[in-house]
């Protein structure tokens, strides 16, 4: 059975409206897609979470507006508070079952690098993938392999691309992750002679005797 979240239409777009209903525990949001026309909504905040959790962050549910047509719909957008950290707003896309769309999908990364026990530092460059394919198909995320890497080893797009079953459209040579070679330490000087050393005096004068 399709999962399925209520929402309920937003008649009152004042930004006092749209606090309290936060304040009530909604979340106010926007329903839109190809073929249909956007329409404000809200969901409640506890059920949207508990959606998203079951699901995924890329999953497709319903989304039962006001008990009349259920749409198929995925999270396209999800607005935080960057103070209190708490969502505030959510974007819903409506999408065709037959039809691809692009969504970028995260990235995982699994194993340990034998280059980091050996001082290298793991940099992961790219955090998200964009792949097109069907809804039902889009994967909840990438996982990349580092078992292998060594230092000054990286892996790129290519390197993935055969071993993802949906259509990746980023460029081959992006590169993944990689894993560093360890800052470079300054030699400190043994002798300690020049730091410590006076500077010589140039063109002293002697004093003469009357």
């Amino acid at each position: 059975m399709a999962t399925v979240l209520k929402a309920n239409k937003r008649e009152n777009l004042q930004s006092s409206t749209t606090r309290k209903l936060r304040k009530d525990g909604f979340l106010p949001g926007v329903l839109y897609g190809g073929k249909i026309d956007s329409q404000p909504i809200s969901v409640e905040s506890v059920e949207f979470l508990k959606t998203i959790r079951e699901i995924g962050k890329n999953g497709i549910f319903s989304l039962d507006v006001n008990g009349g047509k259920k749409h198929q719909v995925m999270l396209y957008d999800l607005q935080t508070d960057p103070l209190k950290n708490d969502f505030v707003h959510v974007d819903f896309f409506e999408v065709d079952m037959t039809s691809e769309i692009e969504a970028e999908v995260a990235v995982q990364l699994t194993g340990d690098a034998p280059g980091s026990n050996e001082g290298g530092i793991v940099s992961h460059l790219m955090y998200n993938i964009t792949v097109n394919c069907l809804p039902s198909d889009i994967p909840e995320n990438i996982e990349v392999d580092i078992s292998s890497l060594n230092i000054g080893d990286s892996i790129q797009i290519a390197d993935i691309r055969d071993s993802v079953s949906v259509d990746i459209t980023n460029e081959d040579e992006e590169t993944i992750v990689v894993v560093q070679a360890p800052a470079a330490e300054v030699e400190p000087d043994e002798s300690g002679e020049a730091e410590d050393a006076e500077p010589e005096v140039i063109n002293e004068k002697n004093e003469e005797e009357d």
